[in-house]
Formats: structure tokens, sequence, C-alpha cells
């Protein structure tokens, strides 16, 4: 159990973001096999550059050695498991190697950024959340939909994930910023509006997400309450995306 909580991230915030557009995409169309070594492979994918990013961070930012070192082997270790499950995919499915390509300047920034010792930057948490949400068209293109059918709920994914790193910040880090508490609100008074003009129906669970945004900072929530307060609001959001593009 050790091993796996040093390989695995304990970014318990990352997974939902990881797994929801994902698992929409497949769930939107018809399941597919090709989709399932997809999803392996984008954890997988998540948990090699997770650990090549701390290299790097520590690298610069430890003083210890060691403290490197212990990154090195689960990030190549993981990124051989993540071609072993992609590089087959991406021969069967060369047009993937395009989503990668657009994938690739977001990773860039959280890899510069990771580099600096800055990963709890704002605009780091916002460059994480793009090729996140990407995966939903790649998911559904891969389960025989297309593109332009993930783009609605890819967008929808967009702002809610997107609202999550400012408003997240509220309840930890910055729980004591009253700009950073306006600047959530508002973000999620401009996401609500937009959600409803993707589809009327979305406007619930961005009413929702508003709502949470406005009345939980300063209530002295426990780091696990905001989690799982986060994990039901990523649920809705499948249930939503699934009940209205599926």
């Amino acid at each position: 159990m050790s091993v796996v909580r040093r390989w695995i991230p304990n970014q318990h915030g990352a997974w939902a973001m990881l797994v929801v557009p994902s698992l929409a995409g497949v769930l939107i169309v018809s399941p597919s096999w090709p989709q399932l070594p997809l999803f392996v492979a984008w954890l997988l994918a998540y948990c090699a550059v997770f650990h090549a990013e701390q290299w790097v961070r520590l690298r610069r930012a430890s003083r210890n050695p060691r403290a490197a070192a212990r990154h090195r082997r689960p990030a190549l270790v993981l990124g051989s498991a993540t071609t072993a499950f992609g590089l087959p995919l991406l021969v069967a499915e060369p047009w993937l190697g395009i989503a990668a390509a657009l994938a690739a300047p977001f990773l860039a920034v959280n890899v510069l950024y990771a580099r600096r010792n800055r990963e709890r930057a704002l605009v780091n948490g916002l460059a994480a959340v793009v090729p996140a949400c990407g995966m939903l068209p790649v998911a559904l293109r891969l389960g025989g939909g297309t593109v332009a059918d993930g783009l609605a709920p890819a967008a929808a994914c967009l702002l809610y994930f997107a609202g999550t790193v400012p408003y997240v910040k509220t309840m930890i880090r910055e729980r004591n910023s009253q700009a950073y508490r306006w600047g959530s609100v508002a973000y999620h008074a401009v996401a609500l509006v937009a959600a409803a003009l993707l589809d009327p129906w979305l406007a619930l669970p961005f009413a929702v997400y508003l709502a949470r945004a406005a009345v939980l900072p300063g209530r002295g929530l426990r780091v696990p309450v905001v989690g799982a307060v986060e994990v039901g609001c990523s649920v809705l959001l499948l249930g939503f995306l699934v009940g209205v593009y599926g």
C-alpha cells in the first residue's frame, strides 16, 4: 500500500477533473472497447506527468537530491505504461496525435509553473483544466460520435471545472481573501448564464454551483468536506451531461 501511495498522486481534486469529462464522452455515445485503453492511458499519463513535474520542481526547490530522485522511477515506469496503452491506439487512430498536439501547450505551462515552484497559481490550475475537458470530444469520437457533438458538453465541463479553481482557493488557501471570493462568485454567475445558453437544463446544476460559491466560503469547512462537496458537484454535472446530450 505504501508503494501505491508513493506512485499514485494524492491530488484528490484532480481526479474528478480527469474522470468526469472522459466518462461523459463514453456515456453520451454507446461505449466501445477502444475507449477503455484511451481511459487507462489518460490516467497513466496524468500520473507520469505528475511525477515528471515533481522531479522538475524539486530539482530546483529542494536541497535534498533524494526528494527529486524518488519521482524519477515512477515517471519513467508510468510513462512507459502510457506508451504501451496509447501507442497501439495512436496507430489505429492517427487523429489522436492531433489531440495530443493540442494538449501539449497546456502541459508546457504546467511544467513551467512546476519548475518555478508555483503549481498552486491560478493560471496553472486553469491550464490543467483545458486538456482534461478536451478529453470529452476525444472519447466521444472514439465511441462513434463526432468532435462537433462533443463541443457543447466539453464547454459545460470547462465552465464547471474552471470555476473550481478559484472556488477551492476561497475555501482553503485564499479563504481570507475577499477579492477571490467576489471573483469566484462573479465567475459562477457568468458561468450560469453561459451554461443556460448551451442548454437551459444546464442552468440547474450551475445554479447549485453558484450557490455553493456564494454561501460556503468563510464557514470553516474542513478540507474533506470541501472535497466531498466537489465530488457531489462533479457527479451532478456528469448526470446532466449524459441526460442532456446522451
